[in-house]
């Protein structure tokens, strides 16, 4: 490989997936890299929750990148999540009587037919980065809309790390591996040390626990993979390496998240 092209993959690679200290503005801007806006000076009318929010067109918008703490919105049965409320309020609090730019940076829209956007105020506050800095929200991503998960990772590191907002309470505290039975149906966000990575055709799993039958796994789908490679990112390389992966915990054997893009994992510094 030529030495150019091996400076730039591993530069790729530490913006994605490096932990280390970051120094994060106290007004959050879109980084210049990010998209531009499509649709601009929208008056905002109405919050839904946390992470959704309603145009004067009446057209809804999820703000893209992040999940907030859920309110039931009339679902049966449904309980809201710890700080739900106050991630409604803080989310009030920043676009109320505002006007919003939307920038995408994937899929336009979602199955609701609602925006999926990245929102800015006027003064230049990139509203998920605010949400994300005061602890309001987490990471949230999909492989269809990719745009700045590492520029909100580092904000989320430095939320938990100063223990802002849902960072104060267990119910959103980083999982170990051995208690995800708990955690079943539930976004999560995981972390330990991979004892085993193995590939089974076109699927490679990342074990954390000597039997896969009931032992916590990432596992990693054939279309996942191509994202992997075409970042130059061999996934059989992380066997013994202390990780921090995100999604929701499904039973499979033993408690499974599934991996749909590279950004949902972070390697850990030894």
């Amino acid at each position: 490989m030529r030495p150019a092209l091996h400076i730039l993959r591993l530069t790729a690679l530490l913006v994605f997936f490096s932990v280390s200290g970051d120094s994060i503005a106290e007004i959050p801007r879109l980084p210049e890299n990010a998209p531009g806006a499509k649709l601009k000076d929208q008056a905002v009318t109405e919050i839904v929750d946390g992470d959704t929010l309603v145009l004067r067109s009446g057209k809804q918008v999820r703000l893209v990148g992040i999940q907030a703490p859920k309110l039931p919105l009339g679902r049966v049965g449904f309980e809201a999540w710890p700080f739900a409320e106050e991630a409604r309020a803080a989310l009030l609090r920043l676009t109320e009587a505002q006007t919003v730019s939307l920038h995408f940076g994937g899929r336009h829209e979602d199955r609701y037919r609602r925006y999926l956007a990245h929102l800015t105020l006027p003064n230049g506050t990139w509203v998920q980065g605010r949400l994300l800095l005061d602890g309001m929200a987490r990471v949230y991503s999909f492989h269809d809309n990719r745009a700045l998960i590492a520029e909100m990772l580092a904000l989320e590191r430095r939320a938990r790390s100063e223990r802002r907002g849902i960072w104060k309470l267990p119910h959103y505290r980083i999982r170990n591996p051995a208690e995800t039975w708990n955690d079943i149906d539930s976004f999560q966000i995981v972390e330990g040390r991979v004892v085993d990575a193995a590939r089974i055709r076109d699927t490679v799993f990342l074990n954390f626990g000597p039997d896969w039958r009931t032992d916590f796994t990432f596992r990693i789908g054939r279309r996942a993979l191509r994202r992997y490679e075409k970042l130059g990112i061999d996934p059989l390389t992380f066997s013994g390496r202390s990780v921090r992966g995100r999604g929701w915990v499904k039973p499979q054997n033993g408690p499974l998240i599934e991996l749909t893009h590279p950004e949902q994992l972070e390697l850990l510094p030894e």
